[in-house]
């Protein structure tokens, strides 16, 4: 559709052409363009405000690591996510208002570098689970000191909130003392790969193939429910096709390049490297109760390949990419949201001033401040009760944090943070609804801008759209039907879905009487009026 319909506007800007150039459709083109840019603003306004939130999550994960004392890695403060959330929306925004070619320059140089720092971590997991098969010596992860041990950790039996509990024995700064043997010496801790534990809960993989295997297809629809979140972006280039030099020719091969890289190499590659490395030492448990368990990955197989103390040095320069990527992934959504704002103010759908360029940049620099400041307020939303619901932190985890306002707020009790929805998850899941909405929508949209066109083709535009479309209307219904089938809890999904009940609820009095008082119907009446 961009080598058919190259300006600006990405999907909104497709519908709108797709529909006028139809002889049998085109006036339903202000209606079709309408739905279609709305429900682009339930991905593109909530997903900055998802990165902005992890890169606060990443900024309290770093400083917790080198600041234990002050705050706890694996529990940073809320407040403090908060406000690295709202400083790092407006700074973005200001790459964003600068103009493209500053921003292009910014995720060229960014992309180059978390990809080669990808393979890198990669590499070295699928190293670290290779040369250590089951019964060999490793390293044990501990949360509390944010590092990893060759020994066993040394227990006692302690009852925290009327429950008797292995509890790990600590010195007078909480490093986990060593388990000894008959001799008196430390205990070599020794890597196995269980695949659950007691309760049934997953820990790891026993071997590749079940790394991409399919443990139960309801797992595999959640996966895609949240992994789609590390899939979207490829399609942003497509809303500048109005200042790129050659639209036709470039954004096409923009748009699969994005997909390959993002879907093909980054995600699967170190997907399976991640999923790989789980063992004893640090299982999927760890990683589901930790703020950002890659760096703990990196941690552990940062000291086993250069020497103790060597991971945490090793996981701060990975870090430092993970900071650029959530930069240029930022960026990218927001670029994108922005313009497709604009494109909407300049058709007078939305207020007229987001359709305003600014005189210098030439960018849409009411849209984009508008965006910071929603990005900024989602931000703070989906991290107010980050650690919610399966996510909580047991009491003793509460207990041992540091105390502060910026350290410790918001942490109550287990049982009392559990009752409560995830609400990272929840808005993530409210992106990623838009986003399926979105992408859903666009594959009707190819349909109707190919039908009866001297460049159809079956495969290409009928049935690819047809499956697109069913694939992601299945991930939606999932986010009904799931939790009603014992996939995780109802409180996060069914949230997501309120919000996109309500946002196209508004957006249907919105319309209707936007149009009323500007005079414009519903379905168009000649072709120029669209």
């Amino acid at each position: 559709m961009a080598k058919l319909y190259p300006g600006t506007g990405s999907s909104y800007y497709f519908a709108e052409q797709s529909f006028l150039n139809h002889d049998a459709m085109w006036r339903f083109a202000r209606l079709a363009k309408f739905i279609v840019g709305w429900a682009s603003h339930l991905y593109y306004w909530i997903y900055p405000g998802v990165m902005v939130g992890f890169m606060g999550i990443l900024c309290g994960y770093l400083v917790g690591t080198l600041w234990p004392n002050f705050m706890n890695a694996s529990n940073p403060g809320m407040l403090f996510i908060m406000a690295v959330a709202v400083v790092f929306s407006f700074a973005v925004a200001y790459i964003a208002h600068r103009g493209i070619v500053g921003a292009t320059s910014v995720n060229i140089a960014i992309n180059v570098i978390q990809i080669s720092a990808l393979v890198v971590f990669a590499v070295v997991a699928l190293g670290y689970r290779s040369t250590h098969p089951a019964g060999a010596p490793g390293w044990q992860f501990d949360s509390n000191t944010g590092d990893a041990y060759t020994y066993e950790f040394a227990t006692e039996k302690t009852v925290v909130a009327g429950v008797a509990t292995d509890t790990i024995v600590r010195d007078a700064a909480g490093v986990p003392k060593p388990k000894l043997d008959a001799a008196g010496k430390p205990v070599l801790f020794r890597v196995t790969y269980p695949e659950k534990d007691e309760k049934g809960n997953f820990l790891a993989h026993g071997s590749a193939r079940s790394v991409v295997g399919v443990h139960n297809l309801g797992w595999v629809f959640i996966q895609a429910t949240v992994a789609i979140l590390i899939l979207v972006g490829f399609e942003s280039v497509t809303s500048m096709g109005g200042e790129a030099k050659n639209a036709k020719r470039d954004v096409p091969i923009a748009v699969i390049v994005s997909l390959l890289v993002q879907g093909l190499f980054c995600y699967l590659f170190e997907y399976f490297a991640a999923n790989y490395f789980l063992n004893a030492g640090y299982t999927m448990q760890n990683a589901t109760s930790s703020a950002a368990p890659i760096g703990d990955m990196m941690i552990v197989i940062g000291n086993n390949a250069f020497g103790a103390g060597g991971g945490r040095i090793f996981m701060l320069i990975e870090a430092f990419t993970v900071f650029l990527a959530l930069i240029g992934t930022t960026l990218s959504c927001m670029n994108t949201g922005a313009r497709v704002t604009y494109a909407m103010g300049k058709d007078k759908e939305v207020p007229e001033h987001f359709g305003l360029l600014h005189s210098g940049n030439l960018t849409p620099h009411r849209a984009i401040w508008t965006l910071a400041g929603i990005s900024a307020f989602v931000g703070c939303v989906a991290v107010c009760m980050v650690f919610g619901d399966a996510a909580a932190p047991t009491d003793a985890a509460i207990k041992a944090l540091p105390q502060g306002i910026w350290s410790s707020f918001g942490y109550t009790t287990n049982a009392g943070m559990a009752a409560l929805p995830n609400s990272l998850l929840t808005v993530t899941l409210a992106s990623n609804f838009g986003t399926f909405l979105l992408y859903a929508l666009s594959c009707v949209i190819c349909m109707v801008a190919y039908h009866n066109h001297p460049n159809f083709k079956m495969i290409r535009h009928f049935a690819i759209p047809i499956f697109g479309l069913v694939a992601n209307l299945a991930c939606m219904a999932f986010y009904l039907v799931g939790p009603f089938m014992g996939f995780g809890t109802k409180m996060e999904p069914l949230l997501a879905l309120g919000i996109a009940a309500v946002w196209a609820i508004y957006g249907g009095i919105y319309f209707t009487r936007a149009g009323k008082r500007a005079g414009r119907t519903t379905l168009v009446e000649s072709r120029s009026e669209a």
